[in-house]
Formats: structure tokens, C-alpha cells, sequence
């Protein structure tokens, strides 16, 4: 069949809200049912504005896939999906100005993960107004906000988290660090929020547990997306004597950091969350090959045909080195609700919610599960070292970076799936 793509896009950095309309439509499809409204919450200036504009390219390519094969089926017929995009410029107030806007133009579905305390605020305010109005609720689906708390203490049934949280990656980083023998001290650093707070504590009860012969040197917070020079911060690690850094900063914040240590000569390791991410892969450069190690649901070298094919498409539709990331958790999460909403046989966010709670995607060679429980999605992680490009394990590179990351451990979703301790209350 032969689709006609629509793609516009409305840009604006400097206003609070910016608006992206997406449709595909197939010639001779009845387009009498109106689309399905789903809005996209992020951080799309100020520092880290660049994964944000990543997320948004994942998504859109997400939103594409399910409409060039017609839409979602419900009892009404097909029924596209329209992506719209609001900028939250990474704060909290904007991210819940940018929610009651998305809500007013009749998004069903929010999407946010750049920030876990911005996460929080959206379950926080999307409980509220589901209790208010009961006739518009919303679903949040979250990619990228990885506060354990989350799905624990904090967890919601409107709520569904897709990516690993902080504790999932952290087993899986510890897995590859008790192995290395030769490793005595390491120095703690994070940023100063929710999230970098419980990487610091879930490194420490993780190290007491399997290392208890490494030494914390030391362990500092820093403020998130303020700090212009990491010098200061470098060179205490260096002075510090340590082995390693582990972190779990993202972003800007990631890449000065990393570039810092390569300014003041620092020869360690580092330990990320994010070390395979935007920017940071050019920052390092030749100091991080064989130090620098990253953790994610998913990476370009993965190995396998059905990750070659899915990556390949990718890099054809976003085909510039600077939009070459693929968040392969995005891809499953979008399939993931266009299940849910065909199950469901309509686009009612509480039958779509009792049908996500089920879901069961695969894509990419890759399977994820949705667990009841605390609505954390279950899926395989990937530990990988930064190498040079070129080598029959690392065939793609990061930005056209040059450097790219060899895979040196994948572990099953049940080597890293952790208890729950979510209480849960769910409607009538």
C-alpha cells in the first residue's frame, strides 16, 4: 500500500508552548474519526535541550510507524495518532502549565522523562485532575524519569514508567564493576536532585554489598543544569586519588563533566548511567576508550538482525550524525499503547490504563513487559565501554562522533527486575 506522509512542524524556542502536527494518511482511509491526542511535555530549551529535541525525534518516528499502518483499531475504525509538543524548559511550573495546556486541547496521553522531580509534579497534578474531572482523564507515560520513587512510595496508577530505574541500572552496572578486580576507590558524583540523590545512595548500598573492599573517596551533588565549568569539580576527583567515578548525570551536566576529567588529566574510569549519550561520546574522545562504561535498555552494536534492521530505518529518516540516537524504550512504549488502545477497542484512558497494565511488546529483537504491580516496565539491559568506530563490535559510532560502544554484558529482564514495594490504589 502507498501512504502520503504530512509532517509540519511549528518552531518557536521562545514560547512556552510549542505545537508539532503529525499525520499520516493512506489514500482512500475514512478519516471521519478525529485522532487520538497525545502530548509530549520536555524541556525543549535551556540546557538540555538537546535531548529533548532527541526525545521528540523518537517519538515522532514512533507516531509515524503506527500510522503508516493505518492507525489503531478501535470500535469506531482506525484512528490515527497526533503527536503535539509542549516546552517545559525543564521546570517543574512550566511542565504543569504545559500539562493543563495539553489537557485544554484534548491530549488523552502525556509523555514526559527528562527530569524525575518534573515527573513527580505531573503525577502529583494528573491524579488530582483525574479525580476532578473523571471525564478527562490522562495517562502518563514515562520514558526517561528514573527515581526509584516513582514506582515505589510514590507510585500511581495513572502512571507507567518504560525505561529501567536508577536501582535496575545500578544492579546492572554493579554486575560489570565487581568484576573488575584491580579497582580499590571510586568518587561519587551526581546532581542535586531526586534522581542523582538516589544514584549516590544506591551506589554505596550497592558497593557495601558486592565491593565491600572499594573505598568512597568521596561523594558530591552538584546543582542540575547551573554548572557552566566543571574544572573545580575535576580536579577534585583527580586530587582525590580515585579509580572511578560513578555517575549518573545526563546531559550537559554529563558531558562538561567528562570533559572536565579529560582536561585535568584524569586516567580513571567512569561509571555511567549516560555516558553513551548526546555529546558525551565527542567530549571524551580518545581519553574514554576502554574507561568510560554506559548502561541502557538498548545500543546501536547490540548484536542481532532485528536491531540492525530497526537502527538502519532510524538513520534513514534522521539521517544528520547530530540526530543519531535512537531510544529503542521509546519505539516499545509507543507499540506498547497503540496494544493497549486496540485491546481497550477505544481511546478511554482508564480502559487503555487497565490494558497497559498487560502490555507485551516486542520490536528491534527486543521484549518488554509491563508489571502490574508499580507499572515498571521489565526489559533487558545492555553494559557497554566506549571504543573507536570501526571494529567488527563496534560497527556504528555515537554522532559521528567516531566512538562508539562495544557491548561487554547483556543481561535477561529477570537478572534485573527488583522488588516492589508499591501500595498502589486503583479507581473503582
Amino acid at each position: 500500500m502507498r501512504f502520503s506522509h504530512f509532517f509540519s512542524l511549528s518552531v518557536s524556542r521562545f514560547f512556552v508552548s510549542l505545537f508539532i502536527f503529525w499525520s499520516t494518511l493512506a489514500y482512500g482511509q475514512n478519516t471521519a474519526n478525529p485522532p487520538i491526542q497525545l502530548a509530549l511535555i520536555e524541556g525543549m530549551s535551556g540546557p538540555f535541550a538537546n535531548t529533548g529535541e532527541a526525545v521528540l525525534r523518537n517519538l515522532v518516528w514512533a507516531v509515524e510507524r503506527v500510522n503508516a499502518r493505518g492507525g489503531v483499531t478501535t470500535s469506531e475504525g482506525k484512528r490515527l495518532l497526533v503527536l503535539n509538543r509542549y516546552d517545559s524548559k525543564g521546570q517543574s511550573e512550566e511542565a504543569l502549565t504545559s500539562l493543563r495546556s495539553a489537557i485544554d486541547a484534548g491530549a488523552q496521553y502525556i509523555f514526559q522523562g527528562n527530569s524525575s522531580a518534573n515527573a513527580s509534579a505531573l503525577i502529583d497534578a494528573i491524579q488530582k485532575h483525574n479525580d476532578r474531572e473523571p471525564n478527562k482523564r490522562v495517562v502518563f507515560l514515562n520514558y526517561a524519569a528514573v527515581d526509584p520513587a516513582l514506582t515505589q512510595e510514590k507510585c500511581n496508577f495513572w502512571h507507567f514508567r518504560f525505561d529501567a530505574h536508577a536501582d535496575m541500572r545500578m544492579t546492572a552496572l554493579m554486575q560489570v564493576l565487581k568484576q573488575d578486580t584491580k579497582l580499590k576507590s571510586v568518587y561519587l558524583i551526581g546532581q542535586d536532585y531526586s534522581f542523582g540523590q538516589s544514584v549516590l545512595k544506591e551506589a554505596k548500598q550497592q558497593l557495601e554489598k558486592l565491593r565491600p573492599d572499594v573505598q568512597i573517596l568521596a561523594e558530591e551533588l552538584h546543582p542540575m543544569g547551573r554548572v557552566k565549568d566543571f574544572l573545580p569539580y575535576a580536579s577534585k576527583i583527580k586530587a582525590s586519588g580515585a579509580q572511578a567515578v560513578i555517575t549518573g548525570n545526563w546531559g550537559n551536566d554529563l558531558s562538561l563533566l567528562v570533559k572536565a576529567a579529560k582536561d585535568v588529566g584524569f586516567e580513571g574510569k567512569f561509571y555511567t548511567f549516560y555516558g553513551n549519550s548526546l555529546g558525551a561520546p565527542a567530549a571524551i574522545g580518545d581519553a574514554g576508550v576502554g574507561k568510560v562504561l554506559a548502561v541502557a535498555e538498548w545500543m546501536p552494536n547490540v548484536p542481532g538482525a532485528d536491531s540492525l534492521k530497526l537502527y538502519q530505518s532510524f538513520k534513514q529518516r534522521f539521517d544528520k550524525p547530530s540526530e543519531d540516537y535512537l531510544h529503542l524504550r521509546m519505539q516499545l512504549m509507543m507499540e506498547a499503547l497503540a496494544q493497549a488502545i486496540e485491546k481497550a477497542g477505544k481511546s478511554d484512558p482508564l480502559a487503555v490504563a487497565f490494558q497497559l497494565e498487560k502490555a507485551d511488546v516486542s520490536l528491534g529483537g527486543q521484549r518488554g513487559r509491563m508489571r502490574a504491580q508499580d507499572h515498571q516496565f521489565q526489559q533487558p539491559l545492555v553494559v557497554a565501554m566506549m571504543a573507536k568506530q570501526g571494529t567488527a563490535e563496534v560497527p556504528f559510532d555515537v554522532e559521528g562522533s567516531g566512538y562508539g560502544f562495544r557491548v561487554i554484558k547483556q543481561f535477561k529482564a529477570s537478572e534485573v527486575e527488583l522488588p516492589s514495594t508499591c501500595k498502589m490504589n486503583r479507581p473503582n
